[in-house]
């Protein structure tokens, strides 16, 4: 594994190393093949190569000036702080200046500032590293590893308990990565929740994932903006080690503004402006009149967004801003991490926690029997050197006068190699009578010591609960509340086609040899429009700019198209079928708009039908949809609005031969599409004959009025004359009265309150 693997460095660091630093580098990436992992996890290797001491200055001033030009992403207590570890204990060790201990402050300096949220709040500094261990220390807690054949071997050192670092740091400070066939996204979590679960695994061994995430809410960011994954998504995520979060910019309103306060994490906010000002550029956002960022040194993140005026829908607004820009972000989830076995693989939160307990178990037991190794030796020098000042006098005597002393005490007091040796190495001062007393006391205090860490070692009970006291203090001392609050919204919307296009009154009007076009208002005369010559009015509808115009065509096919987006009236309008392909030699029958939910009645002349709504009859599609199967011989008559009421509604219909049958219209099936049912009973002979056929139809209420027009003739009905005419669906109906057989329209006459609610809707 290569140093920026082991490290967590970006590639480009090696591309900043100057020519003389390499060597450097390559003892960097010795060490790091090396790597087990101690106490700190993050542990530090030590590379002896005093040939490159230069080299290496070289090196650590580069990756300091990286790291504040390119805001080196890791938090205190993270790569960085392990580099700063390392270049220490090297040049401590074989020679540097203090000035070059200055270069790793200032990269953790600028990291900080690039990284405040990292989630260790107080660095470990380079004098915390230093203090960690006595340099006159052997460092030999772990093995020598040969990297590789012929290669010398290196020793690995881990510090004794560094502040911070007894934590699972792989859940705490997150990680992303991408290898040959796998990759790594782990988020970032809180200190007191990951602890508080650890602590719970400790006590319960066999805590399921849900007992676990009643401690660990789910991941926190360095940011404030809102988690808004769904808790049943984030649970699932631990459970399987795999998911996604989406993470939602906070914002208040302010003055009739929105500023957004909280940006996403690694989101940027003059990117999030230039999101929406590129909108704002290609009218996708009519609705906003401006941009500010007025983010300084006492609000980092105070983007601005000027609404163009109070009756801009400013929730609708910001949920399209929320779909369409990094003001809401989702991240990857996918918890690919080696496990103790040393094989990479997917992980759950408890296999995770799991594991790395196991894993702590070891390192405290391999720290707490190291130092009681040393304890030991301590202990076995000090009753050497004991013996030495009972016996004194003869002591000195067998060094003055032996060639060999070393065998000579070993052979006369039955000491062992290191306490002759030690007792050699004494220095005339440490003869006074007075250090008797301190190797008695440093006897006892170490006796105890050993006698605690023996006590430690030979309990289970005893060692975790020391584990269960480091997390607690290590919580107490860096955990903090959580920063980025899990809250439940909706699922954000952009705005479609329809959202952005005003729903002002319009006038859809189609000429007798297809031209339509579209006027603005609902006042206007589509007889007095101008024409082609030959040509002249044929159908109009009203309806909003917003809104589907529905054409229906001679065939049964129904075509759709945005209202805003036909030609406007000041002209002669442009050939409908240069948008819509209709068969061969159609005509259109019906021309429709309003809400897609309204009703509206389909009827052919053979006296089938039935109720659909305009939702059912919208088509994207250039050749339409099939709605109505006309009978052979028969024809589609003009659409009929079924009024939206609550009142009984009636339906009344007239052949050519003059019998009228008025039936409800709820015996009328509501359907898609279709043929319908029969609505008066006419030969299917005489339809395609056109002997007989219907030639008007009509939807009213009680309270309206029926008003019969034949010829120069016409008659008013209320509903009590109708009676007569009154009967099953499907029937034949009954004659009119003379002079009326041959009627050319039925035109409704609705009540005054209907008429007021008809306009109103239609204003709507």
């Amino acid at each position: 594994m290569g140093v920026t693997q082991h490290l967590g460095l970006s590639p480009r660091w090696l591309d900043h190393i100057p020519t003389g630093g390499a060597s450097g580098v390559m003892a960097l990436r010795r060490a790091a093949r090396a790597v087990q992992c101690g106490d700190a996890e993050v542990v530090a290797c030590v590379a002896a190569d005093t040939n490159h001491v230069d080299s290496f200055r070289q090196t650590l001033g580069a990756f300091s000036d990286f790291a504040r030009d390119a805001s080196y992403p890791y938090g205190a207590g993270g790569p960085n702080s392990m580099f700063a570890f390392i270049t220490a204990h090297y040049m401590r060790t074989y020679g540097a200046q203090r000035e070059d201990f200055g270069r790793i402050a200032v990269a953790q300096r600028s990291n900080a500032l690039h990284n405040p949220g990292a989630l260790l709040r107080k660095p470990l500094t380079l004098d915390d590293y230093m203090a960690a261990r006595p340099i006159s220390d052997p460092i030999h807690l772990f093995d020598c590893v040969m990297p590789c054949a012929g290669a010398e071997a290196f020793l690995v050192m881990a510090p004794e308990r560094a502040r911070g670092l007894g934590l699972p740091h792989v859940l705490l400070n997150g990680t992303t990565g991408i290898a040959v066939g796998m990759a790594t996204d782990i988020p970032p979590h809180n200190v007191r929740e990951v602890t508080a679960a650890c602590i719970r695994l400790l006590d319960s061994p066999d805590a399921t994932v849900d007992d676990l995430c009643e401690h660990i809410k789910g991941p926190d960011f360095p940011t404030h903006a809102e988690i808004v994954t769904p808790r049943k998504d984030i649970r699932q995520m631990y459970e399987t080690g795999r998911g996604s979060l989406r993470m939602r910019a906070r914002w208040i309103r302010e003055n009739g503004e929105i500023v957004v306060t909280d940006l996403p994490h690694q989101v940027s906010g003059a990117r999030v402006l230039e999101q929406i000002a590129q909108q704002m550029q290609t009218k996708k956002l009519p609705m906003v009149a401006d941009l500010r960022d007025e983010s300084d040194h006492e609000n980092p993140t105070r983007l601005v967004i000027v609404p163009r005026s109070n009756r801009v829908d400013l929730d609708g607004l910001m949920a399209h801003l929320f779909a369409s820009t990094d003001l809401e972000k989702t991240y990857r989830v996918n918890i690919n991490v080696i496990g103790n076995d040393g094989r990479p693989g997917v992980k759950g939160l408890q296999e995770v926690l799991t594991e790395w307990l196991a894993f702590r178990r070891v390192t405290v037991t391999r720290r707490l029997q190291h130092r009681l190794d040393k304890v030991l030796a301590r202990l076995h020098l000090l009753e050497g050197l004991l013996i030495a000042y009972l016996n004194i006098d003869e002591v000195i005597e067998i060094i003055r006068t032996e060639d060999k002393p070393k065998a000579e005490l070993m052979a006369r007091f039955g000491l062992s190699a290191e306490q002759a040796e030690a007792i050699l190495e004494l220095k005339l001062r440490h003869l006074a009578k007075l250090e008797e007393m301190k190797i008695r006391g440093e006897q006892d205090e170490l006796s105890a010591e050993r006698d605690e860490l023996q006590a430690i070692l030979g309990s289970e009970d005893r060692l975790r609960e020391l584990i269960k006291a480091e997390l607690q203090a290590d919580a107490e001392t860096f955990g903090d509340d959580r920063r980025s609050p899990i809250v439940e919204r909706e699922e954000a919307r952009a705005f479609s086609e329809l959202d952005l296009v005003s729903n002002d009154p319009v006038t859809v009007v189609l000429s007798e040899k297809g031209w339509v076009r579209a006027a603005k208002g609902h006042d206007i005369e589509p007889e007095g429009l101008s024409y082609k010559a030959g040509d002249r009015f044929a159908l109009a509808a009203r309806g909003r700019n917003n809104q589907q115009a529905i054409f229906l065509d001679s065939t049964g096919r129904a075509y759709s198209l945005m209202a805003h987006s036909l030609p406007s009236a000041r002209g002669q309008g442009e050939p409908l079928t240069g948008r819509i392909n209709p068969p061969s030699g159609a005509s259109f029958s019906g021309l429709l708009m309003g809400d897609p939910a309204r009703k509206t009645l389909l009827v052919t002349d053979g006296g089938y039908g039935f109720v659909t709504s305009l939702n059912d009859m919208i088509s994207k599609n250039r050749n339409g949809k099939a709605v109505v199967s006309v009978p052979k011989g028969a024809r589609i008559m003009p659409p009929v609005s079924v009024p939206a009421t609550d009142k009984t509604l009636y339906l009344g219909a007239v052949s050519n031969e003059g019998r009228m049958l008025v039936f409800p219209l709820s015996e009328l099936p509501e359907l898609a599409k279709g043929k319908g049912n029969k609505i008066i009973s006419i030969p299917s002979a005489r339809v395609q004959s056109r002997e007989e056929y219907v030639v008007a139809v009509a939807v009213f209420a009680e309270d309206d009025q029926l008003e019969i027009r034949a010829g120069k003739r016409k008659m008013g009905l209320q509903f009590s004359d109708l009676e007569h005419y009154l009967g099953e669906r499907g029937r034949r109906g009954h004659k009119l009265p003379r002079g009326l057989q041959r009627v050319d329209a039925i035109e409704v006459i609705p009540s005054a309150p209907r008429a007021t609610e008809e306009e109103s809707a239609e204003s709507e």
